[in-house]
């Protein structure tokens, strides 16, 4: 397992921030959220807000729905496009990209699919995206800890939207008009067992290189670890990011990248499979196929409302450093991306 010592994250006490013992130890802690969200993009931020317990909870939860026979889960299908983003999504049925549009570069990309099944959920009062829940009679209590989570992460994300405010030197409240509707997404994520052989084949993949769409991403990673982070000093140099007990990883989005006029950076990430086993199973010449071990994690991804026209934050933009973006909502831009991965 790749040591925290070789990634380019910084890590963050964050309890620092949410119980400073003056407004300056706040704002010093909203200061190095900001640097590390302008150098690198992430950072690991523990005393976050959300209990480990919870954490650990999510995790056998989500083990307990993908565990389910493929009927079950297949009650609550994703919708066939991509910005209706609820219910469960099988093997292959999302190809992560990299801002590609182009319908048979796409097309050329799934030949090589994410070995991967998810599930969506996000605000149970959202009108224009209801969520979808397997049957309650097979998983009973997966609903309402998908919400209890879904709520919890969402004091969160705000308490870190206040500290990028702060950090930045605006009002840290800025960001809350923007964020009144939660139009959130939980994502629960399998990542089964796959032949080394596809993975170096190029015939399957876990997650290509991708920045995330919206605000801000929080991920928590299980053990089994896989996620790299581009050095911020090397494009194309992906250093690894492994799991901290009880820490999340959290990242800009692409979205708020746009929103700041790039003082803010996505940085490119990716899944890498962890090292394969070998298992007692042969292949068709009779050698010992190696499988790699299965990894979940729950990003909560964070957007701003649908319908709220965003232009560039106050301090990012002046007569000598332009505006490099029109003016756009968050739902054009996410129904945008959303809709070339599906």
């Amino acid at each position: 397992m790749p040591s925290v010592q070789d990634s380019p994250v910084p890590i963050i006490d964050f309890g620092l921030f949410r119980n400073a013992s003056s407004p300056q130890q706040r704002k010093q802690i909203a200061e190095q959220v900001f640097e590390a969200f302008r150098t690198v993009g992430f950072v690991y931020l523990i005393n976050h807000g959300i209990p480990v317990e919870l954490m650990d909870d999510a995790f056998g939860w989500a083990k307990k729905f993908f565990d389910m026979p493929l009927e079950e889960k297949m009650k609550c299908p994703h919708p066939p496009g991509g910005e209706y983003h609820r219910g469960y999504s099988g093997l292959g049925k999302e190809k992560v990209s990299q801002m590609v549009f182009d319908k048979e570069k796409l097309a050329e990309l799934r030949k090589a699919p994410d070995v991967k099944e998810s599930f969506e959920a996000g605000s149970e009062t959202d009108p224009k995206f209801p969520n979808l829940w397997p049957d309650a009679a097979a998983i009973p209590g997966f609903r309402e800890f998908c919400v209890e989570y879904f709520t919890t992460a969402r004091k969160t994300q705000m308490e870190v939207m206040h500290a990028i405010a702060l950090g930045m030197g605006i009002d840290e409240t800025f960001f809350d008009a923007y964020h009144t509707d939660s139009t959130n997404q939980l994502r629960l994520l399998h990542y089964p067992p796959v032949e080394e052989s596809a993975l170096l084949a190029g015939e399957k993949e876990r997650i290509g290189a991708h920045s995330d769409f919206g605000t801000i991403t929080m991920l928590a990673q299980d053990a089994c670890g896989g996620l790299e982070v581009e050095d911020p000093h090397q494009p194309g140099v992906f250093r690894p990011a492994p799991p901290i007990k009880g820490a999340l990883i959290v990242n800009i989005g692409d979205f708020l990248m746009r929103w700041s006029n790039d003082v803010l950076k996505s940085t490119l990430h990716r899944v890498r499979a962890p090292p394969p086993k070998e298992t007692d199973s042969t292949d068709v010449e009779g050698a010992k196929l190696r499988m790699t071990p299965p990894r979940y994690s729950i990003p909560y991804f964070c957007s701003a409302n649908r319908d709220t026209v965003i232009d560039c934050l106050p301090g990012c933009w002046s007569d000598t450093v332009p505006k490099k973006y029109e003016p756009i909502t968050a739902g054009e831009y996410i129904a945008m991306r959303m809709n070339v991965t599906y």
